[in-house]
């Protein structure tokens, strides 16, 4: 009888561990982080929860979304999109083709939305098309 119950516990244990492993390897915020050590492109976002703000990486550099819901014709929806940067000494690699990627890519995803940037990258975008 005891060999059966410790047969039952370490197979509960392993199932345990297997799930562990499989929600580990397949969770977004280990992939933002990964992509973002990498210096690749990573959008991470929730898109059924309107006051979460959403993530992506590009480059090496961290930027954080703010969406803010507003009414469009038909429904209510993202409207504006406050965009930032975490750290602004990472924008050193990026021009100013990968700020209008950025957008296109924010666009995909709310095509209703207006995209703001927050300082510095607003100043740089804007000294870009002065020059």
């Amino acid at each position: 009888m005891i060999i059966i119950l410790f047969r039952l516990v370490v197979l509960a244990a392993m199932v345990l561990i297997a799930y562990s492993v499989i929600r580990f390897f397949i969770d977004p915020k280990r992939k933002l982080e990964k992509a973002y050590d990498h210096k690749d492109y990573y959008f991470f976002d929730d898109p059924s929860n309107v006051r979460k703000n959403f993530l992506l990486t590009y480059k090496g550099a961290l930027f954080e979304g703010e969406k803010y819901l507003g009414t469009t014709d038909h429904s209510f929806d993202i409207i504006t999109i406050s965009v930032g940067v975490k750290n602004a000494s990472e924008l050193y690699l990026l021009e100013k083709e990968d700020f209008y990627f950025l957008e296109k890519e924010m666009d995909l995803r709310y095509p209703n939305a207006q995209i703001e940037w927050k300082s510095p990258v607003k100043e740089f975008l804007r000294h870009r098309e002065n020059s």
